[in-house]
């Protein structure tokens, strides 16, 4: 029996845990937990940007503090998530449906960002751990849980994937076009700066880009016009993505309004007069007029 209750008490606490950290939405201590959760990221992208500096020593102790309080709450929420996962896949078993969470995009997310503080203990090289430490920065996708934010960034990418890339693949091959014409104009007169075709290519990007570095332009009269034609089209082609992606964001705004709208129920048509209880025509017919 006590074995039972046990068990019975688990599974309860392990439904008040799922249901805290899923973002139930209709609770004020789930809300609560998120936004603790989501300021922690925050705080901890921001120790991991200063920990960059060169800093005295008691503000570099307190910096591993802060980031060894981090690592703990991120473990013991991957954790949870992880315990939990039975839950979110009720169709699997334990086992599977906690490796099936395991490999999931967030999963992999919370597990590289919390890598760097454990790889250490296995004797891994300083010059190995200083690239792992990038790890880090994918704390910042986590907010992408308790926020909408992210998610919709993705819809609208996901959405106009398709012609986006045509956009992507209409800017490279001008890019391309640009360079080799480019190349055989100014090869001659510049040999140091525009050695090939890839060196023009970088003249390429920041000139469709409208960057201009700089480091890189034409000095002859025909290069000269041909930069600026590679100008004024770099400025309509790369503003056609930009075009793409605001119509999709204002698609999926209007899909989440559409959403979070309450629904109204229609009333149905009156048959009956309410004053004198005379029966009312269709809205197909004609009224029918008594002139008794």
């Amino acid at each position: 029996m006590e074995i039972k209750h046990h068990k019975k008490y688990n599974k309860y606490l392990e439904h008040q845990i799922y249901n805290l950290i899923r973002q139930d939405e209709h609770s004020t201590l789930a809300n609560a937990v998120d936004a603790f959760l989501m300021i922690v990221v925050l705080v901890s992208v921001v120790v991991a940007f200063i920990s960059t500096f060169d800093l005295p020593t008691h503000y570099t102790t307190a910096i591993n503090t802060m980031e060894m309080v981090f690592v703990i709450l991120f473990t013991l929420e991957y954790a949870i998530r992880l315990w939990t996962a039975d839950l979110m896949y009720p169709e699997l078993s334990s086992t599977k449906a906690r490796l099936k969470y395991a490999k999931s995009g967030m999963a992999m997310v919370d597990l590289l960002s919390i890598l760097p503080f454990y790889l250490p203990m296995f004797g891994l090289s300083a010059g190995a751990m200083r690239g792992i430490k990038l790890l880090r920065l994918l704390r910042v996708f986590k907010i992408n849980r308790y926020t909408s934010s992210l998610s919709l960034i993705g819809n609208v990418l996901k959405t106009r994937a398709s012609q986006l890339l045509s956009s992507i693949i209409i800017i490279l091959l001008l890019m391309f076009i640009a360079s080799m014409l480019m190349y055989d104009i100014e090869h001659q007169a510049q040999p140091d700066k525009f050695k090939n075709a890839f060196s023009a290519m970088w003249w390429a990007m920041s000139t469709i880009t409208t960057v201009g570095y700089g480091d890189i332009y034409p000095i002859t009269t025909a290069g000269r016009i041909l930069s600026a034609i590679i100008t004024f089209l770099g400025i309509g082609l790369t503003a056609i993505p930009t075009g793409i992606v605001s119509a999709g964001f204002i698609e999926q705004s209007r899909k989440l309004e559409a959403q979070k709208a309450p629904k109204h129920k229609v009333e149905p048509h009156h048959k009956y007069c309410p004053c004198c209880g005379q029966q009312l025509p269709d809205r197909d017919e004609d009224p029918v007029i008594d002139n008794r």
